[in-house]
This record gives C-alpha cells, structure tokens and sequence, in this order.
C-alpha cells in the first residue's frame, strides 16, 4: 500500500510539530553526513528551533567552513565594482600613454627631430622653449663654476696656512725662530741662510727663518 503524501504546511499539534522536527533533523543531518563523505564535500547545516535552540553539523570545522563561506560571498558581492575598477585603471592607463606619447614628441622636437609638418608659429614657440632652456643651463653652469672656484681658493687657501704651519715646526725642529714680517702687495720671503728668496707670495704675514 502506498504511503500517503504529507502535505507541507505548518503542523499546528506543538507535540507532533516537536516528534516531527526531531526526527527530520536527524534524517538531515545523515544525508548531509552520507554526501560529505560520497562526494568529499565541505558541508556545515546550522539549525534553530523554535525555541530557540541550536543545532549544527559540518563535516570539518565549522569555523573554516563559514570562513571560507564569508570569503566567498565577499567575492561575489564585488564583480560589479571590480569591472567598474578595471575601466577606469585602463582609462587612466590609455590617458598615461597619451600624454607620454605627447610629451615624446614635443621632446623629438626640442631635438631638432620630427619637424615635418610644424608650422611657422610652432617654430617660434620651440624656438623661444630652447632659448629660455638654453639660459636655465647656462645660469647653472655658472653657478656651479663658481662654486667650484671658491671651492679651489679655499683648499688653496688652507694648503698655504698647513704648508706655513709645517715650515713652522721644521724651523722649530732645528733650532730656528720664525720672523714674522708684513708683505704688501707682491713680495718675496728671504732667508738669511745664502740670501736666496722663495716663490713669491700676495698680502699677508710670513715667517723668515733666522739660524
């Protein structure tokens, strides 16, 4: 005899609503344990009842399964917005290779390449761009040669008071003391020993060595 179909609807009978709950739980629970281990399935069920109690089943830890459940909704959640992403980073790709390209050209220009085609008024224009880039270097350039020479008159400079300071303490080494005179202008430095004078030397006070 065939089994009579049960209509689905809410069992108004609490008791027979509770056998009835009980025992579809339990069924539910098999199949999903009976598909884990049939089809090597990640499954995790979380039941309430109405009464508020819980029951779960997962065919490996619950945690890892609603993880990588949150995961993955997360990711489809997105599509949308990542296609909307992609747009507009290669619509900022095609305008950064536009203006590279534009750029590239103007500096072919500058170079004196590529000039079939420009006008007359553009001409100027590249002709003014190169003067007034042509002053920037040359503005620089003396800058730094300047500094450079300041540079060279300072270690000029201090190789003299060393070059002084040792001819100072080879004279005290020897038994000599150094004499101080004013040099004005250009002048030499005399020795008393054989009367001979050294390379001359600009404004300032140097040592003669006397025996």
């Amino acid at each position: 005899m065939a089994r009579e179909k049960i209509k689905i609807k809410k069992i108004d009978n609490i008791t027979a609503r509770q056998v009835t709950f009980s025992k579809r739980r339990r069924g539910i629970f098999k199949k999903a344990e009976e598909l884990s281990v049939l089809c090597d399935a990640d499954i995790a069920l979380i039941i309430f009842s109405t009464t508020g109690k819980l029951f779960d089943f997962s065919s490996s830890r619950m945690k890892d399964i609603l993880a990588r459940y949150a995961a993955q909704t997360k990711n489809d959640e997105k599509p949308a917005d990542s296609f909307l992403e992609l747009q507009l980073e290669n619509s900022n790709i095609a305008k950064l290779n536009r203006e590279v390209a534009e750029k590239t050209q103007e500096l072919r220009k500058l170079r004196g390449e590529d000039l079939q085609g420009v006008d007359l008024e553009e001409l100027q224009n590249l002709e003014r761009l190169i003067e007034g880039s042509l002053s920037r270097v040359l503005d620089v350039k003396g800058k730094l040669i300047k500094h450079e020479i300041k540079t060279l008159q300072n270690q000029g400079a201090l190789l003299m008071e060393e070059n002084q300071m040792l001819k100072k303490m080879l004279a005290i080494s020897q038994g000599r003391k150094p004499v101080v005179v004013n040099q004005s202008e250009t002048s030499t430095i005399i020795h008393e020993e054989g009367g001979q004078s050294s390379d001359s030397v600009t404004n300032g006070w140097w040592p003669i060595y006397r025996g």
